[in-house]
């Protein structure tokens, strides 16, 4: 009898396995917005979203209301590390009856605690007036919790059941009964100090004492982590193995569905005590463990914790005791009576029992102690049965923490997790045994995870202390980051007029009188069509933009669009020699490709995609106004680009070349999209640099003669702002980048805007966060300093990281040889939040002030229009695009745009305008 006791008292790993696969089960539900009501681990948000770094400092007052007192402390820190607090607390017993009465009498003897404990701790003349003393205030109820500093009571336990709480913010309740105290006022629940101990507590003068401000409620698990946390090292889970169990830890914020914070991690209070309340435990539990449940106040409920709390375990050891009695296995022939006393025999005569390593006698002392009669064996079996149950418990407190370990570890996408593991609880101090079995069994059901546990020191005094101080250090700080990053929030109003602006330079730009001093140059392309489908033949394109060199062949039948192209390098000696040089080598460069794809014989229309400052007079003629990219080849400033290639083919013998059009990189995006949607009237570039062309009525362009059709005008907005119409938008941020460039002055909105310059303007945010010690502890970060080192791609790699565990964020730190918490992490995301919305935003409203006047102009209720879009900042980071649509959105509502991305606009689309030039030629 007494071994089958005992096996069924031992789970087997396999079923470990298993349980612990539905608690990560149960977790996600408790998550998940949708079936969070449904789970049994019920995983509760705190709003405590950091753990401390050493850097609090200040005076904070705890306040613990627990099973029959309440506990007042004043904790002192030094900003230190937190190594060594200064507390002094005091210790309240409650009266009688209060914990069943109004719950407007047990908050009142709260506030009248901690005026008495203020009065007695505090020196008043060292106490200014109008300051706050901030409260941290431990609950250890089940609240619905919807901010760090608002819970809502759902029910009572543990003996309370005051009325009128159940459903009301307890924060509010306590802040109105200290304001009493603070008035002069007892409320109305009487003055229960001045009755318990036979005198009225001393009541300060008005302004006397500082106001005291309830900033935080949290449970006692969530003081546990939080002082474990203050050893000069991050604590991110806690374990409670008291009378009761539970456990929280940091998740990732974005997880936790029924709160809006999406940011970095959230201490979420797990409530794991009635995970198996949906049968998933039935199997395991013993006739033991049904007499216990069954005898419970709340039967069928918490079934977790009834099988680890220390509330429960002597109970689950006397019905044990009581079957095996009946069965004869124990106390034969002697009176066990006393067995049948509910809480007869305590987890601290168990503790003592199984902590007894030499022999019985000590085990033969409690049991006599109770009335029981034992022999030699029986003491030895009752000895067994207390270690097989404790030591069950232990297991199951070690499958639940695997569980939290493989899910945080899962969540944050690491291989291996390391974490500190905060303890506390009469079970974790009182058996030896209890930390190695909660190790060596976490380990085997979570090989992944190393935790590391620590004892805590008073984890609901300290722990509550450090949760206010912390808060107010995130609050403090996020006011400081909110001041930092106000200049690049951009309001709607700020917004609409950056469209207006945008469409007034527009205006100026195509009127022939002030065209010249337009910030918006509105520079004709010549470019009548866009593509409609019935384009057809082989077309020859060149893509010259850098030091590579493009040829292709574009060939387009009723079946689509076949390229085929070849890339050239230009050598540093030709981009820097003569005009000569560098076109003959362009016509080296196509009379090899032509050769190499059999088409020396065949005349082929050309398209000449050409990225450098140019005035075009007509669709083939355009003068070159300046090198840029690091070209300089001489005889060719203000020079016909086409011509110069002309010539070149001339001198090469190169009779087959039919030059028709040379276009900007923007115009062919909007051609190369235009051959997929003919919608398509408008062409974005948004990477190293921006630009933006569109279909404008010839009406309008008063640069070029004619009224009739439409024509695309390239509009180089990247100047727009260059005449000082859009410096009230430039930061501090913005004007040193500006400054530091080799066009100071000048391209301003592409500098607010392109990837360029997004990196730069990130790195001046940081570097003034850190001088003001908002990042990296205020610590010195010399490569910070290093001009271009935050590269714009970074900011795809952050913004993409949302959620995760940010390791890619780290990966980045390190490269900056940036030692960052967890923190930084999540504020460095942030900023680079904060830049590259601007950007979209500004991108957004130039692009409104384009669909609006495309509408006016057609005189449309409504527009549709497709806008084709080519750059890296745009396709490759994650939330640009989103933001430029969803603010165009707003900013024109009357306009229905599609954005359809390019496809080698600067080759495809350069080939496409001869196309469309053949087809309009009517060849």
């Amino acid at each position: 009898q007494i071994q089958r006791a005992l096996r069924s008292l031992s789970i087997p790993l396999e079923r470990l396995h298993i349980m612990k696969g539905h608690m990560m089960q149960d977790m996600c539900k408790g998550l998940c917005r949708q079936t969070h009501t449904q789970a049994k681990v019920r995983m509760l948000p705190t709003y405590i979203c950091s753990t401390p770094n050493g850097t609090e400092k200040g005076n904070f007052l705890v306040v613990e209301l627990c099973q029959n007192l309440v506990r007042t402390l004043l904790v002192t820190l030094y900003g230190d590390g937190n190594m060594s607090p200064h507390m002094v607390y005091k210790i309240f017993d409650m009266p009688e009856g209060i914990m069943q009465g109004e719950g407007e009498a047990l908050f009142d003897f709260i506030a009248q605690c901690v005026t008495q404990f203020l009065a007695e701790t505090t020196n008043p003349d060292t106490n200014t007036s109008g300051e706050n003393l901030p409260l941290g205030f431990v609950f250890p109820f089940s609240c619905r919790q919807t901010r760090l500093d608002k819970a809502e009571l759902l029910s009572w336990s543990k003996g309370f059941s005051c009325s009128g709480v159940v459903g009301k913010d307890v924060v509010e309740l306590l802040q109105s009964a200290i304001n009493k105290q603070e008035a002069g006022g007892q409320g109305g629940g009487g003055n229960w100090l001045s009755s318990w101990r036979g005198r009225k507590p001393s009541q300060p003068a008005a302004g006397q004492f500082r106001h005291v401000e309830v900033v935080a409620l949290m449970n006692d698990t969530v003081g546990t982590m939080m002082t474990c946390s203050m050893e000069g090292r991050p604590c991110e889970v806690a374990v409670v193995a008291d009378k009761g169990s539970n456990c929280c830890f940091m998740a990732e914020a974005f997880l936790v569905e029924i709160t809006d914070e999406t940011s970095g991690r959230m201490c979420v209070n797990t409530e794991w005590g009635c995970f198996g309340d949906d049968g998933t435990l039935n199997d395991i539990f013993t006739p033991y463990d049904v007499c216990v449940d069954e005898e419970s106040s709340d039967p069928g409920e918490k079934r977790f914790e009834k099988l680890v709390g220390s509330l429960y375990l002597g109970e689950i050891i006397r019905h044990a005791l009581i079957a095996l009695t009946a069965e004869k296995a124990i106390f034969t022939g002697t009176d066990v009576g006393v067995l049948k006393q509910k809480g007869v025999f305590t987890i601290q005569h168990v503790l003592e029992i199984i902590n007894n390593e030499e022999g019985t006698t000590e085990v033969k002392r409690i049991l006599e102690a109770l009335g029981l009669q034992p022999s030699e064996r029986d003491c030895g079996r009752v000895q067994q049965i207390c270690r097989a149950v404790v030591g069950r418990a232990a297991t199951l407190y070690a499958t639940g923490l695997a569980a939290i370990l493989s899910y945080m570890c899962q969540t944050r996408e690491m291989e291996t997790l390391m974490v500190n593991v905060g303890m506390e609880g009469e079970l974790y101090t009182g058996y030896p045994r209890f930390e190695e079995i909660l190790q060596s069994v976490s380990r085997l059901l979570a090989p992944e995870c190393m935790a590391t546990l620590l004892p805590s020191r008073d984890g609901s005094g300290r722990g509550a202390a450090m949760v206010t101080a912390v808060a107010l250090r995130l609050a403090a700080q996020r006011r400081e980051v909110n001041e930092v990053l106000a200049p690049l929030r951009l309001s709607r109003e700020d917004l609409e007029g950056v469209q207006a602006l945008m469409r007034q330079e527009m205006e100026r730009g195509l009127n022939k009188e002030t065209h010249d001093t337009a910030s918006v140059r509105m520079l004709p392309s010549y470019v009548s069509h866009t593509p409609d489908g019935t384009e057809r033949g082989n077309f020859l394109a060149l893509d010259l933009g850098g030091t590579n060199f493009r040829v292709l062949v574009v060939r387009v039948t009723e079946e689509g669009i076949n390229i085929a192209s070849e890339i050239y390098v230009i050598p540093a000696s030709i981009m820097q020699g003569t005009g000569e040089g560098l076109f003959d080598h362009i016509i080296d460069c196509i009379l090899d490709f032509q050769t190499k794809q059999n088409l020396m014989t065949n005349v082929l229309p050309l398209g000449f995609t050409f990225s450098f400052p140019c005035k075009q007079v007509g669709l083939d003629k355009a003068l070159l106004l300046t090198w840029t990219k690091g070209f300089s080849a001489s005889g060719c400033v203000g020079q016909d680009v086409v011509q110069l290639l002309r010539e070149a083919a001339v001198r090469k013998q190169h009779s087959g070349l039919r030059v028709v059009a040379l276009v900007n990189d923007t115009v062919g995006t909007m051609m190369s999209c235009g051959y997929e949607d003919p919608n398509c009237e408008i062409g974005l570039i948004v990477g190293t640099g921006t630009n933006a062309c569109y279909m404008e009525e010839m009406r309008n362009v008063g640069t070029v003669e004619g009224d009739e059709g439409r024509m695309c005008i390239n509009m180089e907005w990247g100047a727009f702002g260059d005449n000082g119409c859009i410096d009230h938008l430039f930061t501090h941020f913005d004007k040193v980048v500006d400054e530091t460039t080799i066009n100071p002055g000048k391209q301003r909105f592409e500098k607010l805007i392109s990837g360029m310059y997004l990196g730069e303007i990130v790195r001046q945010i940081l570097m003034v966060m850190a001088e003001k010690q908002l990042l990296f502890q205020g610590r010195p970060c010399p490569k910070l300093q290093t001009k271009d080192i935050f590269q714009t791609k970074f900011l795809s790699t952050i913004e993409l990281s949302n959620g995760l565990a940010l390791r890619q964020i780290r990966d980045i730190l390190n490269e900056l040889e940036l030692d960052a918490s967890f923190d930084d992490s999540v504020l460095m995301r942030e900023v680079c939040q904060t830049v590259s919305l601007r950007a979209a935003q500004l991108c957004a409203a130039g692009l409104a002030a384009v669909v609006e006047k495309m509408r006016e102009n057609r005189g449309l209720d409504q527009l549709s229009v497709t806008v084709g879009v080519d750059g890296t900042l745009y396709k490759l980071h994650p939330c640009f695009s989103d933001n430029l649509q969803k603010t165009l959105k707003e900013l024109a509502p009357k306009c229905n745009v599609t954005f359809l991305l390019s496809e080698d606009g600067s080759g495809k689309g350069a080939a496409l305008v001869a196309a469309v030039a053949n087809r309009a030629a009517g060849q």
